[in-house]
């Protein structure tokens, strides 16, 4: 079983400094999620329809949650028809063998 190290995080969002315990392995994600989710605060920061810290965090979650679920669903939507294709091909295959069977009778 091998040790999880962990690592002390600076990260900057909205020009306030944040300190995060994370996995050493999980850093550079850490990072980039951080600097994913500023980008999103100032955004809607820079917009001027949203005020304050608070609300824009808010809004930055549910815009960001909203992409995830899309993403999810369309994901899941490939995916099920991924498994459709592979079982057409699939079946046709088997048929494709047993008359092959049924010739070599």
């Amino acid at each position: 079983m091998s040790e999880v190290t962990s690592a002390r995080v600076s990260v900057r969002i909205l020009e306030k400094e944040y300190q995060v315990v994370c996995a050493s392995d999980e850093r550079a994600a850490l990072l980039d999620s951080a600097e994913y989710l500023n980008s999103e605060m100032k955004k809607i920061r820079d917009s001027g329809k949203v005020i304050g810290l608070d609300r824009i965090a808010v809004m930055a979650a549910l815009n960001m949650a909203n992409d995830l679920l899309k993403n999810r669903s369309r994901d899941s939507t490939l995916e099920t028809d991924v498994v459709r294709r592979v079982r057409s091909i699939r079946e046709r295959v088997e048929a494709t063998l047993e008359r092959g069977q049924q010739l070599e009778l």
